[in-house]
């Protein structure tokens, strides 16, 4: 009888789960977490470009639960406040102040606006000013500040139209900025919740291939079509720095404004009907006119058709000009790029990509002045002689860099790198630019010699330098190399390479990253900031890149931490979490490289595990989790396999050492992280529990590819159904955590991804649990919901990894008295 009962009490007792939903109001964390997460930020910086005057950008670390739930409307491809007319999910500065180099302190920009939401920050073409635009209750406005008065002032009323790039555009001559406003015209908007349809939504198919991925806010029907028309539209208008404005040019959907070098034209793009409910605006029809200074119509040069129907693959482009740019190093010249292979990297071509320049007045076939082997993906501009170019091919993940003569194009380009780009140990770094007479960046050169800046991975650690190459040969100089063991030296800009002057950044885990400005010749240090570590309790942690292999032999990484004043003479075995984000390589080489530094300031942002260290756990952060395919073979072939290996790996190599007890260790991730974790759990037996934050667990809902997979479903069924944990739910036997933004925007991650997989799941009987945060993203920014998800972590782990065994032996013991 007792058996019966408690079989009867079982069988409630499961159909309540399944039935169970939980209520909650937002939770915060246990003190030790929250006390790391309500701190001020340091200030972002922006330097000029001769390195005299900084500008300090302080904002807020988390935005509110209430900022998320003002009005949004989210279309081909966009995130949108109607009421506003601004990116709904901008990001803004709350105060701003400026710093010349030689002074003790930054001084405070007086005149801002009360309740500052800042953003658009832009510098004018001499750098003496700043332009930003103040986001109101109702609309933006156009602000100026004078860095040598320390002193804003506002040029607008909020009629700003920021729902596209390029909101602010200074003319040349420092003296006006050229502005979207919203236009006249523009009518009202349609509630699409109330709207009465006059007809289905109908989508055709001509015969042609469009393997498109699954892109988020698209347009879905008539009238989304037409109010992303009227929220795109503006005029366009100069607003001088008295505050005074004339039109410019009538309302147009305007997308990108862009002044040549000498201020003498102005390159002006615009969206054009037929939308696509396929792909986002920027594959929209498009055409892209130059202008005169004044608006005056000088020559239309590109018309782009709808992008729906690409070829297939990574490497697949458009027909057509496309990348249509100024170069930089004259006043007023055209480059654009065309496809030589039809766009289609199916086709065999001697030259993928061919490089134009067109003079003004812009009319006819431009001067071909390069052709590219492989896709073009860049240029830096030098003189009339001598500019560099870079090329890239995704399935071999060759990158070359070409040195060529842009006034002679017969002469042979010298290709000075031929490499694999995800072998970072022989990355040789970025080529460093200088400002023109026109303010442009353009390659730095002395005679026939440039200079890079490298991050300077190596086998014995990170050690950035400073190169000056011989272009013509080819050889390289070393002008500088950093030398810290106990503190990470980042060279961000180069102020004067011919003088020795560099700006860099040095940190350490526990010493906040601080702003320096290096004499190469002396090797002297001239601080120019100094920012506090807000981040006190983490200072003591001790924390180590450890290096462990792979049962094939390939060697991994991840940086360890362990809990402040940890006895490592005499280890506790403490419970484990694996932080990790699975990557792809095409050799095992340069899978096995090392690019962590334990010397990286230790930052506990929002979706970091490090918190867990101050709650008595061991942490391996940025775990390797590579996954190789060499030759013919494609890394997710063997993606399972892999996976589990390079888990089993990374609890082996920590439980060596003898701080861990291996059955107590938990693995957790976000977005393709996620999507790792769910697969490990199904495959495996190492881990005692998991957390996946805004994953996609069914790729049959991603058919056209994703993350790293070229392949659609149908030319590889097996690796989708194989990949796909959602195919698998009936192996899941270990907790599981699912967290997701219920307004996440990310290709493929779509909410209802972590719903149908946790209803399969609740289906089966495993142990999970769902939390859908409430206007969140992709990233989740509000304070209550960051807040509230570390809360459902540590409530997690200190149920099923800290406490597994207690755990356990509670709930026998309950069914036993039952």
């Amino acid at each position: 009888m007792k058996k019966i009962i408690l079989s009867i009490f079982s069988f409630f007792l499961v159909l309540g789960s399944l039935q169970a939903q939980e209520n909650l109001t937002y939770q915060k964390p246990p003190q030790e977490i929250l006390e790391l997460v309500d701190v001020p930020l340091a200030p972002n910086t922006i330097i000029d470009s001769k390195g005299e005057m900084m500008v300090f950008l302080y904002r807020d670390q988390y935005k509110s639960i209430a900022e998320l739930s003002e009005e949004e409307l989210r279309l081909g491809g966009l995130r949108i406040n109607p009421v506003t007319n601004i990116n709904s999910r901008a990001t803004y500065y709350n105060n701003l102040e400026v710093k010349a180099i030689d002074e003790e302190k930054p001084r405070q920009i007086s005149g801002l606006p009360e309740a500052p939401r800042l953003t658009n920050v832009s510098w004018s073409p001499d750098e003496s000013k700043i332009a930003f635009t103040h986001t109101t209750n109702t609309g933006v406005e156009l602000w100026v500040a004078d860095l040598e008065t320390a002193s804003a002032k506002k040029l607008t009323e909020a009629n700003l139209n920021a729902n596209m790039r390029d909101v602010v555009s200074w003319f040349r001559d420092n003296s006006a900025i050229l502005v979207k406003i919203l236009p006249e015209d523009r009518k009202p908007l349609i509630d699409t919740e109330t709207a009465v349809p006059t007809g289905p939504t109908v989508s055709v198919s001509d015969g042609k291939e469009a393997q498109n991925r699954t892109y988020q806010d698209l347009l879905k029907n008539p009238n989304d079509e037409y109010n992303f028309e009227q929220l795109a539209r503006s005029e366009l208008v100069k607003v001088n720095l008295d505050g005074s404005s004339q039109k410019w040019m009538d309302a147009r959907m305007y997308n990108s404004i862009n002044f040549s070098p000498n201020g003498d034209y102005v390159m002006v793009s615009h969206i054009k009907k037929p939308f696509s409910y396929l792909v986002p605006y920027y594959r929209f029809p498009s055409e892209t006119t130059i202008y005169d200074a004044e608006g005056n119509l000088v020559n239309k040069v590109n018309d782009e058709p709808l992008l729906e129907d690409l070829p297939k693959g990574f490497m697949a482009t458009q027909t057509g000009k496309r990348n249509l740019q100024w170069r930089n190093d004259k006043p007023s010249t055209l480059m654009y790029v065309e496809a030589l292979d039809e766009g289609d990297p199916e086709n065999e071509a001697d030259f993928r990509d061919e490089v134009f320049t067109l003079e003004a007045p812009f009319k006819g076939e431009g001067k071909s002045v390069l052709k590219t082997k492989d896709r073009f993906s860049g240029i830096t501009w030098g003189t009339d002689e001598m500019a560099i170019a870079n090329d890239y091919w995704w399935n071999n993940r060759n990158t070359r860099t070409y040195v060529f003569n842009p006034a002679d194009p017969s002469e042979e380009p010298e290709v000075i790198f031929d490499r694999n780009y995800q072998d970072r140990y022989s990355d040789p770094g970025r080529f460093v630019t200088t400002k023109n007479d026109w303010g442009q960046d353009v390659l730095k050169l002395d005679d026939e010699h440039a200079f890079l800046l490298g991050a300077g991975y190596t086998e014995d650690g990170q050690y950035p330098f400073a190169d000056k190459i011989n272009l013509e040969n080819g050889q390289t100089e070393r002008l500088y190399q950093s030398e810290y063991n106990d503190k990470k030296e980042s060279l961000v800009e180069a102020l004067d390479i011919e003088d020795g002057k560099i700006l860099v950044r040095i940190e350490s885990s526990a010493e906040y990253p601080n702003y320096y400005i290096r004499d190469l010749n002396s090797g002297d240090l001239h601080q120019i900031t100094s920012f506090e570590n807000p981040f006190k309790s983490l200072e003591d942690v001790s924390k180590e890149v450890i290096t462990y292999k792979r049962e094939d032999g390939l060697e991994l990484n991840g940086t360890l931490y362990l809990p402040a004043y940890y006895d490592k003479e005499n280890p506790e075995k403490l419970p484990m979490i694996v932080w990790a984000y699975p990557r792809e390589f095409k050799d095992k080489n340069s899978a096995s490289q090392n690019t962590s530094n334990a010397n990286d300031f230790t930052y506990p942002y929002y979706g970091s595990p490090i918190y867990w260290v101050n709650r008595g756990y061991v942490v391996l952060d940025d775990a390797s989790f590579p996954i190789v395919g060499e030759e013919e073979e494609e890394p997710n072939d063997t993606f399972r396999a892999q996976l589990v290996a390079n888990g089993k790996a990374a609890i082996d190599a920590v439980d060596k050492l003898g701080y861990i007890d291996r059955e107590r260790v938990a693995v957790g991730g976000h977005s393709y992280g996620a999507f790792m974790t769910a697969n490990l759990l199904s495959h495996s037996n190492l881990f005692a529990a998991g957390i996946a934050r805004s994953g996609a667990y069914n790729r049959t809902l991603t058919p056209f590819g994703f993350q790293s997979e070229e392949r659609n479903y149908w030319e590889a069924p097996e690796v989708y159904y194989n990949m796909s944990p959602f195919m698998h739910a009936d192996k899941m036997k270990t907790p599981l955590l699912l967290i997701h933004g219920e307004a996440d925007n990310n290709s493929g991650t779509y909410p209802m991804q972590s719903e149908r997989y946790f209803n399969a799941l609740k289906g089966l009987g495993a142990t999970a649990r769902l939390v859908m945060l409430p206007k969140e993203s992709h990233g989740y920014s509000a304070k209550e919901s960051v807040l509230h998800v570390l809360w459902e972590q540590d409530q997690w782990l200190e149920k099923y990894v800290k406490n597994k065994d207690k755990n356990t032996i509670e709930n026998k013991s309950e069914m036993l008295k039952d």
